[in-house]
């Protein structure tokens, strides 16, 4: 039997910008990609602080040291600029696998810099 689990997240994200009239995701800066273990193209539920609004897409790689978390497409409608994000990632694991596993959790400041990688 395999479980679902919590692998990576970046906490409390600030959006940047939101574009709707763009192909649907988000585009996350390049670093806190990287620092969450987060591929492009991967899917992430995005959980915004200030709605309570969740939502299901992919990611896409914003330029490095940008800061930027923009929602794009229909995601637009589900967060503005200045709103706070929980960015989550999951993956399928063995039960041997999900009883060791430790998630990673990726803190940033109001800018969307790394303060923390617990």
């Amino acid at each position: 039997m395999n479980r679902e689990m919590f692998r990576a997240k970046i906490h409390r994200a600030t959006v940047t910008m939101a574009e709707l009239y763009y192909e649907g995701s988000i585009t996350i800066d390049k670093e806190l990609l990287e620092a969450a273990d987060i591929l492009p193209h991967e899917k992430v539920q995005v959980v915004n602080v200030n709605t309570g609004s969740r939502l299901e897409t992919y990611t896409l790689e914003g330029p490095a040291g940008s800061g930027m978390i923009c929602l794009n497409g229909p995601a637009a409608r589900l967060g503005a600029v200045g709103d706070e994000v929980i960015i989550i990632t999951y993956s399928q694991m063995s039960e041997e696998e999900a009883r060791k596993h430790k998630p990673k959790v990726v803190l940033v400041d109001k800018k969307n810099k790394v303060t923390k990688i617990i």
